[in-house]
């Protein structure tokens, strides 16, 4: 073995010649915050869900371990999946909703402060994040999975993204 020096792929194209320009979603792009808050009103059923915040159009790079919330969902085992509704990306095709497509059934059985960091493993192989590309911006959904929603319950938080 030996040792070695090598390059991102971000970076060797930084350092090309000629410079292979970067999106502002991998480098210079301004991180923005998109909060929510919601207080529930009425009772839910199980599956029953929240639109948080929608996220602009273009090309959107969301930071999910920035990403946290309060979490009080009063009924036992509650669990919450993080994920999006149906949009049109950039090229005019529709990308189907994916109620989990950012986290899959975090625990929120406790009530506190959660970060939407997730463990799917796509969005880990990307450093913790997920990058969208849409004519006219994301709604990201968060969905009670196991758990009916009741009068009061809290979901107060925020998305971090880069944009520009």
């Amino acid at each position: 073995m030996a040792v070695t020096s090598q390059k991102s792929v971000e970076h060797t194209n930084a350092t090309a010649s000629p410079v292979v320009k970067l999106s502002t979603t991998e480098q210079h792009g301004s991180v923005r915050i998109a909060f929510f808050t919601h207080d529930q009103v009425g009772t839910g059923d199980t599956g029953s869900s929240v639109a948080l915040c929608k996220l602009p159009a273009g090309r959107v790079r969301l930071l999910m371990s920035l990403s946290k919330a309060y979490v009080n969902w009063t009924t036992s085992s509650a669990t919450l999946d993080l994920g999006w509704d149906a949009y049109t990306d950039n090229a005019g095709s529709t990308v189907a909703a994916d109620p989990d497509g950012l986290v899959n059934a975090l625990d929120v059985d406790t009530v506190g402060f959660q970060t939407f960091e997730g463990a799917i493993a796509a969005n880990l192989l990307t450093g913790g994040t997920y990058l969208f590309d849409s004519q006219d911006g994301v709604v990201i959904r968060a969905t009670a999975t196991d758990n009916a929603q009741v009068a009061g319950d809290d979901l107060v938080g925020y998305m971090a993204y880069v944009v520009d």
